[in-house]
C-alpha cells in the first residue's frame, strides 16, 4: 500500500522552490530558454500550493461541522497576534 503523501509537506517544498525560481528570475541573468522553463514550473509549483491550501481548507472545514451545519468562525489576526 502507498503512504499517504503530507500535502502540508507537499506545500511547504513546493513553495520553498517556488521562492527560489522567483528569485533567479528576477536576478534577469537567465536565458529567454531558462527563463521559460523556470515559469513553467513554477505554474506547476503554484498548482500544487493551490491543491495543499484547497485540501486543508477542506479539512477544516469538516472539522467545524457541528450537528450537520458547518459553523464560520471569524478568524481575528489581533487575537493570534496575543
Amino acid at each position: 500500500m502507498a503512504a499517504k503523501k503530507n500535502p502540508l509537506i507537499d506545500f511547504e517544498k513546493s513553495l520553498a522552490e517556488l521562492e527560489q525560481l522567483v528569485e533567479k528570475m528576477e536576478q534577469g541573468d537567465l536565458s529567454l530558454e531558462a527563463s521559460l522553463q523556470h515559469f513553467e514550473r513554477g505554474i506547476a509549483l503554484t498548482r500544487t500550493c493551490q491543491t495543499a491550501l484547497q485540501q486543508a481548507e477542506q479539512k477544516v472545514a469538516q472539522l467545524l461541522k457541528s450537528n450537520g451545519r458547518a459553523e464560520t468562525l471569524p478568524f481575528d489576526l489581533q487575537d493570534s497576534q496575543a
